[in-house]
């Protein structure tokens, strides 16, 4: 009886998601393999007898020669790499190798990147500085009438073709260096949110006092022309831009942007803080209180960020946590657990009598544990009570764990329009140095919720600190979603702006906040590829230990034909992206701000996962000064310590750049031209010659690469002459069986060559910017180039790709076949260049069958060739991806998906193994919770329930579009209707959500290049055999297909959810990660007028505001919780 397959665990793959997380539960590959475990298999020799003479071994080893060589010699002969093998050698006496010093490197890198953001910083103190002596000398004028540019308004008419009024003309020029948008670089414009009253008497005067921005907007861009936005956030709600920019309001009319509730104006304008969240949840709340108060939470979130922490109390006749896995403690209001608890909040349910005294001890003892343990933020500490009102006697709750010193500050919510209970809630405010708010509407949340933040920035006006923060990567719109080019990760760094007239210093009155935006892709530029090697990198984490940028951070996910930011972009951790730091080493270093060095061997995937490299990276830190940032750079060893440098004349040089096929990388910084207006326009490769030609003095370079450019040129110039002299020699179509020739050097020098009509080229997208995989990029080098590198010498390795890319199924195949070209100087290796081809599929088949038909004399007659239906033959690269097959379906598919039980054969025998990786950015589709869609099909009252909801919506929109009430000011309309849309929004669900994946890569045993076996499968027997195609990252299977072998199920390369039992989850939510606090705190001050805690709101309301809250959560069901 045979024996069972031989299994081969991979020893390597990491035992827990993150370090010092248990197991999760069993992954569906662990029970696949248990199933394969039970089927019977045998791992042999093949014995002499008649199945050998169906495959026999030397005629199989013939045609892996024969067609290795046929593709050996068109590749080196269309690449022409044996040529620049030599060209490289010719000069290799001029050449030297030096290595490169990590620990120096970074620190240059780190130097570079303070020195850029310290010009950001001064820009922003002298908007502070502009805005605080404007207000100093602007008295407040109720009746003020000032027109301003308004930016939704500007260039306006109405039906007289007349400016509307704040829409005066308003000239808007395209501008490269604001991504091409339409701007006005000589003044800059106002922005206010739809819910904000244009011609309020505050913002008018607000607006006219930060018109002195204007100048130094336009000083600071003419000092520092690489500043991107500039700008200034008014406490009011009203947001001045710079350079000026026609703002456009959503597809339902809404200008939703409220600068207050932006990440920089909120930690620019407060400490950090703890805060506890506690919520009524008894009888009394139901219906439409319980839907304000939610929104209320809602709204209190969005105002807390990393530095911050939080937790949610619900009470009524008894407490209870909203998440239980956070009883006792407080979370990070990182992005995740913000949005974990808005999810917990929908789902809040009203019963019971309110008993606040035991859910305010809870609050406090939470605050008081944390504060002794050196947890959370040890800043700022509050507890938001959120109540229709309050009947017990909490006095000797406030004298046991609050008085005298009042160290937490209380802020109540009074929600509803009934006032009974108000005197009660503003004497716990007032008494615990917190403010007074009452909500009626869901349009009263936002502004209300604001005031806590002013009263947290008390004590720092007061005593006029600036403190400098700069915020998580974040990618925000500031302009319409129509505008939204900011589709690139950016850090702000922002500045509060305060009142310094003497009469209002106890009070404590903030104005605003100034900010810039920093894109992170130009920040990064400092670090340059070139000075990185082939799989070098740089990257930056925050003082939380979240990534800033990472070539490996994802942030966008792909939904319909769309991208779309992950929910949690932004707050991806180091450890999840560099996973191989099992004990976090790297990761506690680095967030402690140290330098240093070590290293790891790593797995690092490519081609979107289906491969993967085996390196040992060294790693080297530092902080950048005066920021909360760390930076890391990342050597591979071998050639990637290495960087290789040569010189040459001017004028040679000169002469072999201006060929009209030769490219620079468009994303590296051969010249700084992002400075000089009359640079902008110039690409990489024009600056390069002007600055060598001398004809433009101005021009900054790094001519240490522009020397190494120079020699690449030289080199490589040879090349051009011999692919064209084959391209006129392959005038006869049956010889065109290459479509380019190209090659890469490591300063991103790229040349190509058509040996065909544009017009019949196979993949357009290949070697432009559209494939990025194909190109030199700011993240890395080529796939092509890459791949290339860990080849040995001489040999190529070929890779099947779709012609439009891995999205257009259908698309012709075709084939890239790439060799690297490496220097020896004084024993030390480094590569060069990397060189290839890129060639139809066809030939490859053509070649492939060719070489079949012949057969060894050593086997006797020539049994039947690949062709013919008693042998299945396959082409396979070196990670089981099928590049030849008899049937065309199965080119580009995984060997097990196609034969399940033969890729189960060779992991058994180790000709492969299967390595495991994990995606700790990955979206999945979670398990619905919904009603059955089918249900309205079963119950007519649950379809006829539908459409009364849409009719009520509708009904209520065109009401609140009406305007119809009397005393509100005309805006209140769109205000309403820009709550809807934001409750309406925050309802509906995405349909992927971010989870952990662990997916398998299999990769060939180079050592085994040979192997044959059987297959038990069943009543019959499957015979094989592998042999390697010399030269080159391809195997040759021959098999069998008489014996069905389905009785192996699939072996697939499919990424699998990892399930975390809900112990593990809890755990993994509890966990409090290692973070750096940010250094400054200002909680108190002992002349904070502490008195002013608020007052009764305005009670007047209309129909379509009491109305709104039907509208923006559904009918009864939710109501009557």
């Amino acid at each position: 009886m045979p024996g069972l397959p031989r299994f081969h665990p991979d020893t390597n793959a990491p035992h827990h998601r993150r370090p010092c997380c248990p197991w999760p539960v069993a992954p569906a590959s662990l029970r696949k393999t248990t199933v394969m475990l039970s089927l019977l298999l045998s791992s042999t020799s093949l014995p002499p007898t008649h199945g050998q003479a169906k495959i026999p071994l030397e005629t199989v080893k013939l045609w892996a020669d024969t067609f290795g060589q046929d593709l050996y010699n068109t590749v080196t002969k269309y690449s022409g790499s044996l040529l620049l093998q030599k060209k490289y050698k010719d000069v290799e006496p001029s050449l030297s190798i030096s290595e490169v010093d990590g620990l120096e490197l970074v620190r240059k890198f780190s130097e570079d990147m303070e020195a850029m953001l310290r010009r950001k910083v001064e820009a922003v103190k002298n908007l502070v500085e502009a805005a605080e002596e404007a207000d100093l000398n602007h008295e407040f004028n109720e009746s003020l009438v000032f027109d301003y540019y308004n930016s939704v308004l500007i260039n306006e008419r109405d039906e007289n073709g007349d400016y509307v009024e704040l829409g005066a003309q308003f000239i808007l020029e395209s501008n490269t260096h604001f991504s091409n948008l339409m701007v006005n670089t000589s003044i800059s414009n106002v922005q206010l949110p739809t819910n904000v009253y244009n011609k309020d008497p505050d913002i008018l005067n607000g607006v006219y006092m930060s018109e002195a921005l204007n100048p130094v907007f336009v000083e600071n861009f003419r000092r520092d022309p690489t500043l991107t936005w500039q700008y200034f956030g008014s406490s009011t709600g009203f947001f001045r831009i710079y350079p000026g920019i026609k703002w456009t309001p959503d597809e339902n009319g809404v200008i939703t942007f409220d600068c207050r509730n932006r990440g920089w104006y909120i930690q620019a304008a407060t400490s950090p803080k703890d805060i506890v969240i506690v919520v009524d949840t008894s009888g009394s709340m139901k219906g439409l209180r319980m839907t304000i108060a939610k929104h209320t939470i809602s709204t209190i979130l969005d105002t807390l960020g990393e530095n911050d922490f939080v937790n949610i109390i619900a009470y009524s006749d008894y407490i209870h946590y909203i998440e239980p896995c956070f009883k006792g403690i407080l979370v990070q209001a990182d992005r995740d657990n913000r949005e974990h608890f808005k999810q917990l909040v929908d789902e809040l349910m009203v019963k019971g009598v309110g008993v606040v005294n035991q859910a305010l001890i809870e609050a406090f003892q939470i605050l008081k544990k944390f504060q002794e343990a050196r947890q959370g933020s040890l800043c700022n500490q509050a507890i938001m009570l959120i109540t229709d009102g309050a009947v017990e006697d909490y006095e000797p709750v406030f004298e046991k764990y609050n008085w005298p010193d009042r160290k937490v500050r209380v802020f109540t919510y009074l929600i509803g329009r009934e006032v009974t209970f108000a005197d009660r809630l503003k004497w716990i405010a007032c008494n615990n140095k917190g403010y007074y708010t009452q909500i009626s509407t869901l349009a009263d949340a936002q502004e209300n919720v604001m005031e806590y933040l002013h009263v947290l920035s008390r004590p720092m006006v007061i005593n006029h600190d600036h403190d400098i923060i700069w915020t998580e990567a974040y990618m925000d719109s500031k302009l319409s979603p129509s505008q939204a080019q900011n589709m690139m990760l950016l850090t702000t760094v922002a500045m509060p702006v305060f009142s310094k007239k003497n009469e209002t210093r106890s009070h404590g009155i903030l104005l605003g906040v100034v900010g810039s935006d920093v894109a992170l892709r130009e920040l990064m530029k400092l670090a340059p590829r070139y000075k990185l090697g082939v799989h070098g990198y740089a990257f930056l984490n925050t003082n939380n230990g979240y990534i800033l940028s990472h070539p490996d951070l994802r942030p966008l996910y792909r939904e319909g034909k769309k991208l779309k930011p992950k929910p949690n972009y932004n707050s991806v951790d180091l450890s999840e992206v560099e996973w191989e730091d099992q004990a976090e080493t790297l990761r506690t270093a680095m967030i402690n701000g140290e330098t240093g060095s070590l290293s790891m061997d790593v797995k690092v995937p490519l081609d979107k996962g289906k491969r993967v490299l085996f390196l040992t990276n060294d790693y080297f830190f530092t902080d950048i000064s005066d920021t909360p940032f760390s930076l890391g750079v990342v050597l591979s060893r071998g050639h990637g310590e290495y960087i290789l440098l040569g010189n040459t004349s001017v004028e040679d040089g000169l002469h072999d750049l201006l060929h009209p096929d030769l490219a620079l990388a468009s994303d590296w910084i051969y010249c700084i031209t992002d400075i000089d207006p009359d640079h902008r326009k110039l690409s990489q490769l024009e600056a390069v010659v002007r600055f060598l030609t001398g004809e433009d003095p101005d021009l900054e370079c790094d001519e240490e690469l522009v020397r190494e450019v120079l020699l690449d040129a030289v080199v490589t110039a040879p090349m051009e002459a011999y692919w064209t002299a084959l391209a006129l020699n392959a005038s006869d179509e049956s010889e065109q069986v290459v479509d380019m020739a190209f090659l890469g050097t490591r300063a991103g020098l790229l040349r190509s060559t058509l040996f065909v009509g544009s017009e019949k080229v196979s993949d357009k997208k290949f070697l432009t910017p559209e494939d990025e995989a194909s190109v030199f990029t700011l993240d890395g080098f080529p796939l092509w180039y890459r791949q290339a590198a860990e080849q040995p010498a001489g040999s190529f390795v070929f890779n099947l790709r779709s012609a439009e890319g891995a999205e257009s199924p259908g698309q012709p195949m075709i084939v890239t076949a790439s060799t690297a070209v490496a220097v020896t100087v004084d024993r030390k290796t480094a590569i060069a260049a990397a060189v290839g081809v890129q060639m139809r599929l066809e030939f490859l088949q053509r070649t492939f069958w060719a070489s079949t038909q012949q057969c060894s004399p050593v086997d006797g007659p020539c049994p039947e060739s690949c062709k013919d239906s008693e042998l299945d033959c396959f082409v396979i690269d070196n990670n089981g991806f099928i590049l030849i097959s008899g049937r065309s379906q199965e080119m580009g598919r995984f060997l097990g998906e196609v034969d399940g039980a033969l890729m189960t054969q060779l992991l058994s025998m180790g000709v492969f193994s299967q390595v495991t990786m994990y995606d700790y950015q990955a979206m999945c589709r979670p398990l619905s919770h919904h009603p059955s869609a089918a249900r309205p099909l079963v119950s007519p009252i649950s379809a006829l329930l539908t459409a009364t909801r849409w009719l009520v919506n509708e009904l209520l929109l065109i009401l609140l579009e009406w305007s119809a009430w009397g005393s509100w000011p005309a805006d209140s309309g769109a205000e309403a209707k820009a709550v809807f849309h934001h409750s309406h929004k925050h309802k509906k669900q995405d349909v992927l959500q971010p989870c952990d994946t662990e997916y398998p890569v299999f990769v060939h045993q180079t050592a085994i290049r040979e192997t044959n076996g059987i297959i038990e499968c069943g009543a019959c027997q499957k015979i094989f055999v592998m042999q390697q195609i010399p030269s080159s990252n391809l195997l040759l299977l021959v098999t069998d297909p008489t014996c069905d072998c389905s009785i192996f199920p699939p072996v697939l390369q499919e990424a699998t959810e990892v399930k975390y039992n809900a112990s593990v989850k809890c755990d993994r939510l509890r966990s409090q990660k290692l973070r750096r606090r940010p250094d400054s705190c200002h909680a108190f001050h002992p002349e904070e007028n502490a008195q002013e805690c608020g007052g009764t709101a305005d009670t007047s309301a209309s129909l379509p505001m009491l109305l709104l809250p039907l509208c923006a959560w559904g009918l009864p069901p939710q109501l009557l919780r």
